[in-house]
């Protein structure tokens, strides 16, 4: 194929195995893990867990990324579409609340063909970075019915220098507003599950709480109630971040007190974490 799924529109020749774009990879899913997950917002994991698959490759190159061994060095089983389908009946064997596609924005064609093949009897969450092109959204309009975006960064300067993403906040606000109109407003089922909607989630950068606070404000005045967020204090210094001056360190409880300020004088309505949150014990292991 000539791949244009993501922002870059690389144009990139893809076969099966291999790649030219800026993900590097084939066109077949690479999996990384597929297992109960725990570690999302409360209305995802539930008592049960997310049925999460953990697909390998991603569209951004970000300095920071706790699951580098996955995202840049593309580690993971090569498999199917009807593969991919048998994780879905796997996970739902496991009682898990819902299927849970964590950055899979490259591999979008073979998740159709996937979903096609077998359609899961539970809610399907889309777990993304937020830098997504709406018309690659719009070929999982009626399969997808929770959308999980980052909603990275309000500075576009700031995005090229640690997620080499250009134009990150006018393409991830974008990618939301498509989002929200597959899914609608947040439903809930008896148990307080989430069935619908979107949660949006950013994570607070140690010295970015300017970062932050603009971020939150861009989602108010486009989205207002029509979304949730999930405020996330989880960073932990990891790769080349580690010796990074800013980013080499935990954030404070005083940076994250600053923007959850932010967050509840805007009205915005979600999640928020605690400060041990911020655990290195949090990072899957990538059993393939």
């Amino acid at each position: 194929m000539i791949c244009n799924l993501c922002p870059r529109k690389c144009n990139a020749v893809r076969n099966e195995y291999s790649g030219s774009g800026f993900c590097g990879m084939g066109t077949l899913p690479v999996v990384a893990r597929v297992a109960p997950h725990f570690g999302e917002e409360p209305c995802i994991s539930g008592s049960r867990g997310s049925g999460a698959v953990f697909f390998s490759g991603c569209t951004m190159r970000c300095l920071y990324c706790q699951n580098y061994e996955i995202s840049a060095l593309n580690q993971g089983r090569t498999i199917t579409p009807a593969q991919l389908a048998d994780c879905y009946k796997r996970l739902e064997s496991r009682g898990v609340h819902n299927i849970n596609l964590v950055t899979a924005d490259h591999f979008v064609p073979a998740v159709v063909e996937s979903f096609k093949i077998y359609r899961p009897k539970l809610p399907v969450v889309y777990n993304c970075s937020g830098y997504t092109s709406p018309r690659t959204l719009s070929m999982l309009d009626g399969y997808v019915d929770i959308y999980l975006p980052d909603f990275k960064y309000a500075d576009d300067k700031l995005a090229e220098r640690l997620s080499n993403a250009p134009n990150y906040r006018n393409t991830a606000l974008a990618a939301i507003r498509e989002m929200l109109f597959q899914t609608g407003e947040p439903q809930y089922d008896a148990d307080g599950m989430m069935t619908r909607g979107v949660i949006v989630r950013h994570l607070v950068l140690p010295a970015h709480t300017r970062n932050s606070i603009s971020a939150l404000q861009d989602l108010a005045t486009d989205f207002g109630s029509g979304i949730l967020v999930s405020l996330m204090c989880q960073y932990v210094p990891w790769g080349e971040a580690k010796n990074d001056p800013k980013l080499g360190r935990r954030i404070t409880r005083r940076e994250y007190d600053k923007v959850k300020a932010a967050l509840y004088s805007l009205g915005l309505d979600g999640f928020t974490q605690d400060l041990s949150s911020a655990d290195e014990d949090y990072i899957p292991e990538w059993d393939f």
